[in-house]
């Protein structure tokens, strides 16, 4: 069979050389995030069993990573703090405490590093309330929009003194991004900027995370949490981010809902970041673990397809170890 000279795709594929020259899509140390959790009480780094190779860190050791990741070339830091379980309250008040463990990382990290990578803060209480929920509850056992603003708008403060660059309000509240905005401009910190959880689903990959932040929730989300069958809400929600003024917007998780990632990248011209989190990293180590797929190019691949989606910034566990492998 003969073909006509002008269709053989295959002549851009020939080695690697050619495949690097024509490859659309690009994976750069600095499109990487990395998430890492702070606990207090501990003496020394904790494994996180549903996470291998993840840790809860001390203080020191969170330095001693932030320095590697800085080093290794990624975009930025994304902390979670982990109180002890009995410093948990109803309200998070170690969340916007100057001495809770998030805030004390936020202030040891902008010591070491200061502008030369991005610090941004988890801002959401779930970490810190007893309950476990991302906000504060009413007399009925249900999330107060706006008496959880409030704690919100107290936690962006807290943060950003504390050095945090972008705060990262993930509650899904109606109206979280613009309560912060304003509180962050009132305040005079106005070069303080938002990643807006835009589009955070109610997901069953979370399972390891909870974990990892020793989460005691009782119950779902679902109520504040997007539902996985919806697609156009993720565009509303952006809608009114963007409103209220968010600097970057995320979808979250990535890997399943790359038709989101795509769908925001094609309506914004802000940045657009997305999250592979814990389940999606604990599936493809344990798939390596027993030898079922190959480790290395399992995570290029993942990494690949959403900054192919439309991502510019992908949170991920790996952060640090694949901007290492791509100098």
């Amino acid at each position: 069979m003969t073909d006509r000279p002008y269709i053989r795709p295959r002549r851009l594929r020939t080695t690697p050389a050619m495949r690097r020259l024509v490859a659309q899509t690009s994976l750069e140390p600095r499109h990487l995030v990395l998430p890492v959790f702070v606990a207090d009480g501990l003496s020394e780094p904790n494994p996180i069993a549903s996470m291998p190779g993840v840790v809860q860190h001390t203080i020191d050791s969170v330095r001693r990573a932030a320095a590697e990741a800085v080093e290794a070339g990624v975009g930025g830091l994304m902390l979670f703090g982990v109180p002890a379980a009995g410093d948990k309250d109803v309200t998070g008040s170690g969340a916007d405490d100057p001495d809770g463990i998030l805030n004390r990382a936020l202030a040891a990290l902008r010591s070491d590093l200061g502008d030369s990578t991005v610090l941004m803060a988890d801002t959401c209480l779930d970490e810190f309330t007893d309950h476990g929920h991302c906000g504060v509850l009413d007399d009925a056992g249900r999330v107060d929009n706006d008496a959880t603003l409030e704690r919100y708008v107290s936690m962006a403060l807290a943060q950003v003194e504390a050095g945090a660059h972008l705060l990262g309000p993930s509650g899904m509240m109606d109206g979280q991004v613009g309560a912060i905005r304003a509180a962050l401009d009132d305040a005079g910190h106005t070069d303080a900027g938002i990643l807006a959880y835009t589009a955070k689903y109610s997901s069953a990959f979370y399972g390891p995370f909870r974990e990892a932040v020793g989460s005691s929730l009782q119950g779902d989300r679902r109520t504040y949490q997007q539902d996985p069958a919806n697609r156009d809400e993720a565009i509303r929600e952006l809608e009114l981010d963007l409103a209220e003024g968010a600097d970057i917007v995320m979808v979250k998780p990535a890997m399943s809902y790359l038709d989101i990632v795509r769908d925001v990248a094609e309506a914004v011209v802000v940045p657009v970041a997305a999250y592979q989190i814990s389940g999606e990293y604990s599936m493809i180590t344990a798939a390596a673990e027993r030898g079922w797929i190959d480790r290395d190019a399992a995570i290029l691949e993942s990494l690949t397809s959403i900054r192919r989606a439309g991502a510019d910034i992908v949170l991920t566990y790996w952060a640090t170890e694949v901007a290492a492998r791509l100098h």
